[in-house]
């Protein structure tokens, strides 16, 4: 009990510090595993569980779009891919169909793999000496 609270105080705080481009990462992560979630549930034939983790990719999905800047040209195309991805787990939702989850999961990888090199290089660009020195 007294471990599973420490845990969970953990992570509020690793939350609550952490900075936009962890939370977006923490995100993606979460929406892969609550595909993969789905996919295991399918595979035990539990439909209710099925149905939680589909419902709780398609809301971090839904926040992904919601939290867009339309005045950068790179949101109008993953609005596109978020919009797919969206509509393909309600399919998946309705059909029960674990092709569908294992087509989005790529996806999802895919977009939290690409996130997390754009991090990567973003803070590799901070820290260089050529950076620094040029503000």
């Amino acid at each position: 009990m007294i471990a599973s609270q420490a845990y969970n105080q953990y992570k509020e705080n690793f939350i609550n510090t952490a900075s936009p481009e962890e939370l977006t990462l923490m995100l993606y992560n979460g929406l892969i595993k609550f595909i993969m979630r789905g996919i295991d549930c399918i595979d035990k034939q539990n439909v209710q569980e099925t149905h939680n983790n589909i419902v709780k990719a398609q809301n971090i999905i839904a926040e992904f779009s919601n939290t867009l800047d339309m005045r950068y040209e790179i949101s109008n195309s993953l609005g596109s891919i978020y919009e797919y991805i969206y509509s393909r787990l309600v399919d998946a939702n309705i059909s029960k169909d674990k092709k569908i989850l294992e087509e989005v999961l790529e996806l999802a990888k895919t977009l939290r793999d690409t996130w997390e090199q754009a991090v990567k290089i973003t803070r590799k660009k901070i820290k260089s000496p050529e950076a620094t020195s040029a503000i």
